[in-house]
Parts: structure tokens; sequence; C-alpha cells
């Protein structure tokens, strides 16, 4: 598919920008098809001449990976479905409950089973699921920063990221945390990104620092102990 960087409207430079909230507004479903024009976020040199909004948000539908508290597998290791399904309602403009996201989860790791995928993915791996089960297209970037997450929030984008889970020190995970994770960022303001995670039932809307989540960005190396040297890179999905 053709790369071409992003032309950068006028209308990211308006007074809007400033707004406390980013409006969405979505085009119909366009499921199964893809775009030719695949977009590449601009490097963070030109990301810092832009005036991003101060503050963003996403109104993302929040599950947690274990919908009825039962934490053995498949929802154990099911944070990149939870993931993925939280991001899918968003385009989908469609509320999750607790019951469909149960149904969801199941329904995905069936598939990926059959499709003979591990638990832990890689996004690489995790691009290619979403579009082959989902239809949409799926956009891993290794240009990982602040200011590039912030961009994407600023597009209506929500970004899901891998991480090094008990770096995050989130004292609501169980135990010490898991060590390979994901989460979906929703938004951000001058301190924090505020992340849908579904790795505990308090995770919607939960905040982390900017350097948390930055420092924490790790992608599935195959190892468990060697998540820390994973590489930095996250994941936009697009109708």
């Amino acid at each position: 598919m053709r790369k071409t960087y992003l032309t950068l409207l006028s209308a990211i430079l308006c007074s809007a920008c400033t707004a406390s909230t980013i409006e969405v507004e979505l085009e119909p479903s366009s499921e199964g098809q893809s775009n030719e024009i695949q977009e590449v976020i601009p490097e963070e040199s030109v990301i810092e001449e832009i005036k991003l909004p101060k503050k963003a948000y996403l109104s993302v539908p929040f599950t947690v990976q274990a919908p009825n508290a039962d934490w053995d597998n498949p929802y154990q290791e099911a944070c990149e479905e939870a993931s993925v399904i939280m991001v899918d309602y968003f385009l989908r403009e469609s509320e999750l409950d607790v019951d469909q996201a149960n149904r969801e989860i199941l329904q995905l790791t069936q598939w990926e089973e059959a499709e003979r995928y591990k638990y832990d993915v890689n996004l690489d791996e995790l691009a290619t699921i979403v579009e082959d089960y989902y239809g949409y297209n799926a956009r891993v970037s290794d240009n990982v920063t602040k200011e590039s997450i912030m961009y994407e929030i600023s597009k209506g984008n929500p970004v899901i990221v891998p991480a090094a889970g008990r770096n995050l020190g989130n004292p609501y995970y169980s135990g010490e945390g898991p060590w390979y994770h994901m989460l979906v960022i929703t938004g951000y303001n001058w301190r924090h990104f505020i992340t849908n995670d579904p790795g505990t039932k308090r995770g919607e809307d939960y905040k982390y620092t900017h350097d948390t989540v930055i420092d924490s960005i790790h992608d599935w190396t195959g190892v468990k102990e060697d998540i820390e040297n994973g590489p930095k890179r996250m994941l936009i999905i697009e109708r």
C-alpha cells in the first residue's frame, strides 16, 4: 500500500484546537474496505510545530478483560482482545455492556485459536488480526513519543499500546501485575494520559503520567522476562 505523509490541515491551527475535548464525527461504517492511501505520523519535529490541543478526550467504551470477574484463561491473557474490542465499539459508535463484551472476547479468542495465534501477540500480529477479523485498516507506528500519541488523539484516533505491565505501577493489578500488557489511550491533559486499562475493573479513564506510559511501552518479544527490551510501538485502527 502506498504511503503518503499526512497533509496538515490549517484547521489544526485554528482556535478550536484549544478546546477541552475533541468532537469526532465518524463516517458510516466501511467495514471490510481498506484505504488506498495510508497516513503516516509526522516526525516529532513536525508535530512540535503544530498547536496541539492542551487536552483531549475520546469517549471509548470500556470493558475489563474479565467482564464477569473470571480471570481464568482465556480472560487472563485477553488484554489484547479487550483493547481491540473497545476501539471497535468506538468506531461503530455502539455501547458495550458486560454480556456483549464477554461474547466478543470469547468469539475473538476462539477465532485466534483456530488461526493458530498464541495467547500473547505482538503489534504486527495484532494488526493482522484486526484486518482479517474486523476488516479495518490497522497502522503500526514506531514513532512513539508523547507528542505523536497526542497527535493521534487530537485527530480522533484512540491509540493501543503494548506495555511492560509491571512498570505501570497500577495498584489495582493483582499481585505484581502482568509482565506483558495492552491498553487503550483515550485522551490526555498537561500531566496525564487517560486510558481504558482492561487489566482492572477500575481501569476506565485511568490516568497515568506521560512519563509512566512512554517508559512502559514495549512490544512483545516472545519472552515475558525480556519485555523491557521490546521496541516502542503503537497501533492505530481506522475505518
